[in-house]
């Protein structure tokens, strides 16, 4: 028999192949008499340099699973240490973790434990007693299982801060190939319930203030990037739909760690995180540039430039749009431009309404000039390759670093605001 302190060893080192974790949204104010606060300024982010939130007590219920997938370390064909909490278990170290100020919040996730609904059942005594016995106020996002019973999901869902139900593998073939015995629509159809339960709350709240949170920092996925042959444009197509169609918060990339030796997954040395990092760059300009996929991928380029960032490697491809007048430009044209990110842009835009703005003035408002300079001009100068030849370009922006390929960072030191991603990676 284990106990707890060999269960928590076995079951957080399980969840770290779980990166669909962000304690960032919840509004959940404490409580009088009540323990913890998962309002804005409560939840202290950590991010590790592979892009991991590490601010939250992380951790898998089970990792005995009843599902054999053969991209997951905690396949039930694997030989390794077993484990399960208890209900009391993880309630204890959550509020324990708590009190010595070692977290500020939980991610509870879980292999499938006899059943969709079991496991779903015990997640929801879990956050139930949390909230209601514990007074816990503090963060929770919880992994919901696909394949549980509407009733538990919405049960769970006024409980937590945040659902996230993980589509995986990114097509019908991937899920058929590697993990046949999930079906697609058992992910999405809990998706669109989460979705509609927002919204649903949304509107009630307007009539009654009594109304029970739902799901208040919303929902998110993950997705692995490797694993099949999947294409970068496949994977980005999906994420644009779920944003678009389920109203997700995030989707997250997960790359693809070889776990096993299965002739169907590929045999790789290393994961492919600068591919990962690509998806969360183009990801960005989804959510925030106003791209869309097919701008960026298309079937005959179906996957990104590892040498480039995302909006490079479209700037290069439409080079007929470019330059562009940097005090004549709009909003949206200058989203456009490599090296000029959201904050930069708006900068430039309010600086404009007073005076032209010139070459010294883009550095101090964050535009990263070495992207940027080819693609714009100034006041009619152009400081970039005068030929706005791709290839030199190209050349131009990827050279300095041995085969183009730059250390990946926790901070863009750059200053550009190009594509910053969460995720610890810069661009």
């Amino acid at each position: 028999m284990l106990d707890t302190i060999a269960k928590l060893k076995i079951l957080s080192d399980a969840a770290k192949y779980d990166v669909s974790c962000s304690s960032s949204g919840s509004t959940r104010a404490n409580r009088k008499g009540g323990l913890g606060n998962a309002s804005e300024a409560g939840i202290c982010h950590s991010w590790t340099d592979d892009g991991r939130c590490i601010s939250l007590l992380k951790i898998l219920m089970s990792n005995s699973c009843i599902y054999d997938c053969a991209y997951c370390v905690n396949r039930s064909s694997n030989d390794l240490p077993r484990a399960t909490f208890t209900p009391d278990e993880i309630i204890d170290i959550t509020i324990n973790f708590y009190k010595r100020n070692y977290i500020e919040g939980l991610f509870l996730s879980s292999a499938v434990v006899k059943s969709p609904n079991h496991t779903m059942d015990r997640f929801l005594e879990i956050v139930r007693r949390l909230r209601d016995e514990e007074n816990f106020n503090g963060y929770i996002h919880l992994k919901a299982i696909p394949g549980a019973d509407r009733e538990i999901l919405d049960k769970v869902a006024v409980h937590v801060d945040r659902l996230s139900i993980n589509i995986e593998l990114p097509t019908d073939e991937g899920l058929k190939l590697l993990a046949p015995q999930k079906k697609k629509k058992d992910i999405l159809l809990p998706m669109t319930q989460i979705n509609q339960g927002i919204t649903r709350y949304q509107e009630e709240r307007k009539l009654f203030r009594s109304v029970p949170k739902y799901v208040p920092a919303g929902q998110t996925t993950q997705l692995i990037v490797g694993a099949t042959s999947d294409s970068d444009y496949r994977i980005l197509n999906l994420s644009e739909n779920l944003y678009q169609g389920y109203g997700l918060k995030r989707v997250y990339y997960s790359a693809f760690v070889p776990v096993s030796t299965n002739p169907l997954l590929p045999q790789i040395s290393a994961p492919p995180l600068l591919r990962e990092n690509r998806l969360y760059q183009a990801d960005w300009l989804l959510r925030f540039y106003g791209f869309q996929a097919a701008e960026l991928l298309s079937e005959d380029k179906p996957d990104f430039d590892l040498l480039l960032d995302p909006k490079c490697d479209w700037a290069l491809r439409n080079m007929h749009l470019f330059p562009l007048e940097i005090n004549r430009a709009d909003y949206q044209l200058l989203l456009k431009v490599p090296g000029i990110g959201v904050k930069s842009a708006r900068r430039i835009i309010s600086s404009r309404r007073f005076a032209k703005v010139g070459f010294d003035d883009l550095k101090k408002m964050g535009v990263a000039l070495k992207r940027a300079k080819h693609f714009i001009t100034i006041d009619g100068r152009h400081f970039g390759i005068s030929s706005m030849d791709e290839v030199k370009i190209r050349s131009a922006i990827i050279g300095g670093s041995p085969m183009g390929l730059e250390q990946l960072s926790i901070f863009d030191l750059s200053g550009g605001g190009d594509c910053g991603i969460k995720t610890g990676l810069s661009v």
